[in-house]
C-alpha cells in the first residue's frame, strides 16, 4: 500500500500501542483504516488492539415475595 499518496492520514494519540500501526516515511499509520481520527471520533474505535471495551455489569434487585413464590412455583 501507499501510505504517502495522501489517501491515508497519519494515527493520533489514541492509536499508540496498537498492532495494525505501520510506519512509511518516518509517519505512522493505521493499515485498516484511511483515517484513524474518524474512528475515534465517536468513542472506542473497533479495529484497536490495545483497547477493549468496558462491559459494566449491574445487580439486578429482586423482590424475595416474588422469588418465593416463583421458586415454590417451579417445584410442582
Amino acid at each position: 500500500m501507499d501510505f504517502t499518496s495522501g489517501m491515508f492520514k497519519p494515527v493520533i494519540d489514541k492509536c499508540e500501542g496498537c498492532d495494525r500501526i505501520v510506519e512509511a516515511e518516518a509517519a505512522k499509520y493505521c493499515r485498516t483504516y484511511a483515517n484513524p481520527a474518524a474512528k475515534w471520533k465517536i468513542g472506542l474505535c473497533n479495529f484497536a488492539t490495545h483497547a477493549k471495551p468496558e462491559i459494566a455489569a449491574t445487580k439486578i434487585r429482586v423482590n424475595p415475595l416474588k422469588a418465593a413464590k416463583r421458586a415454590s412455583k417451579a417445584k410442582k
